[in-house]
């Protein structure tokens, strides 16, 4: 078979190294972003490891593509033309769980700086001033976490939350249990579950359902003015209610690795807000992520050189996720 490296959002350390280790151990011909490949040499290739910009619409307007399965680097998938894929059969598969230990400590980075005045101190060291923070410092212990997603990205952030002896609720699509959670919630009782929140964190991937999920009625609902962190996917939050919330008071603080649009631009109010904090979209990065991302397809090529079918993480086109 014929597999297309590409370096789309695996810009990681090591990564250079680890495809080329892949490519040098596998009896598969092998072609990396850079090469020049002709019309006919893209024809012919049966997999994707990765993505680039314009190449799968390049792949799409040949005659007769040969391409039958994509392995993304990231578990969102929202930025792949999932009904194309569906119509042409195309198998996709995402890296879902590798992020579940980083991201689920970034959360909990962001949780601490609020509560405990990190994020404060950090600006008066700054200044060079000694200046305790202006508001009275507290504990996560007994504040209640309410996690949006109890997939493996939640389900650690809410195992987290307990270690602090947090108490975590989870909203899902059904309600069902979930490891970390005190409870579970169905989405359509998601403005039950976080009312009374002292933290809300979104871990949804983006989809027709989540997409502007959070907005100004949403916000319009709290009741313990929380701090409110996104993971998940920018769009969906209304950029612009959450603003709104946060100088109304709604919002106490957020924490924002993902934002809309992305990169978030400079003159955007977010980055002169004092009660936020914002991230590039790192939450998920760590050192052995190529490595990772590399295992579940190398677990993945093995199922499909048996019968056409992935043994990991392939993603229903039709939700998404």
């Amino acid at each position: 078979m014929k597999i297309l490296v590409l370096g789309g959002t695996l810009n990681h350390e090591g990564a250079k190294d680890a495809l080329k280790k892949l490519a040098a151990e596998s009896e598969h011909e092998y072609f990396f972003a850079n090469d020049e490949l002709s019309d006919q040499q893209l024809a012919e290739i049966d997999i994707l490891l990765g993505n680039a910009t314009g190449i799968l619409d390049r792949i799409f307007s040949l005659e007769k593509p040969q391409l039958k399965w994509i392995q993304a680097f990231s578990a969102g998938v929202d930025y792949f033309p999932l009904d194309q894929l569906a119509k042409r059969q195309i198998l996709l598969s995402n890296v879902s769980g590798i992020h579940a230990e980083p991201i689920a400590e970034t959360v909990l980075g962001m949780m601490l700086s609020h509560f405990r005045g990190i994020k404060d101190a950090v600006v008066q060291q700054q200044k060079n001033h000694w200046q305790p923070a202006d508001f009275g410092y507290t504990v996560l212990s007994d504040k209640k976490l309410a996690v949006i997603g109890t997939g493996h990205i939640g389900t650690r952030i809410a195992e987290l939350g307990q270690a602090f002896r947090m108490e975590t609720v989870g909203v899902n699509h059904s309600g069902h249990p979930a490891d970390g959670f005190n409870q579970t919630l169905p989405l359509s009782q998601m403005t039950e579950a976080v009312k009374d929140a002292a933290v809300i964190v979104n871990t949804l991937p983006l989809t027709d359902e989540t997409r502007g999920l959070y907005d100004a009625e949403f916000f319009a609902a709290l009741e313990a003015a929380p701090l409110f962190i996104n993971i998940g996917r920018g769009p969906s939050v209304v950029t612009d209610d959450l603003v709104a919330a946060l100088k109304a008071g709604q919002v106490s603080a957020a924490g924002l690795d993902v934002t809309a649009p992305e990169p978030l631009p400079e003159d955007s109010q977010l980055w002169q807000m004092d009660n936020v904090l914002i991230t590039p979209h790192v939450s998920g990065l760590y050192q052995e992520y190529a490595q990772d991302v590399i295992k579940i397809f190398k677990e993945n090529l093995q199922q499909y050189e048996v019968d056409g079918t992935l043994v990991r993480n392939e993603v229903d086109l039709k939700k998404g996720y």
